[in-house]
């Protein structure tokens, strides 16, 4: 089966009780979207739910940057993407997307994520399988831009 680049989530729906007091998505549940659509991504890749259980391994997140661009409402649908923008044995760096079904823009992720040994629960190298399928969507959202978005820091510029 070919590898969606990049991979894109299902529609999904903004749910009432993710609605804050500003009448608009809260700001944690853009982090949900954005985890639903890597743990399907991480199931494509063979890191899903039973390679926790079977195998104890797993992904843990180390760092995230989201970007609230535009307010999320009640009534929208999103999908989220996912490209994977570079990887070694035991790390992930991604790129997200929310988008509203109409395709505009709503938020950004950018994310390390480390491969964990349960046992530890300590960093450790994928298994040559999982490398190998880490390796081969790499390989197909490598022909995809840079996004303009990956990359960027927090600061307060100064006149």
């Amino acid at each position: 089966m070919p590898i969606l680049a990049p991979f894109v989530s299902r529609s999904m729906d903004i749910e009432k009780d993710w609605i804050d007091y500003n009448g608009h998505l809260n700001m944690a549940y853009y982090n949900v979207l954005f985890d639903r659509c890597s743990d399907d991504a991480f199931e494509t890749m063979g890191m899903g739910p039973n390679y926790a259980r079977d195998r104890r391994l797993t992904i843990y997140t180390a760092e995230v940057h989201v970007c609230y661009v535009q307010e999320l409402h009640l009534d929208h649908k999103v999908t989220v993407s996912f490209q994977l923008i570079d990887h070694d044995d035991k790390r992930l760096r991604v790129y997200q997307e929310i988008r509203h079904v109409d395709g505009w823009l709503a938020a950004t992720s950018e994310s390390l994520s480390l491969h964990v040994d349960m046992s530890g629960p300590k960093v450790a190298p994928f298994p040559a399988d999982v490398l190998a399928r880490v390796e081969a969507m790499r390989a197909a959202h490598s022909a995809l831009p840079m996004p303009e978005r990956a990359g960027r820091s927090i600061g307060i510029k100064r006149k």
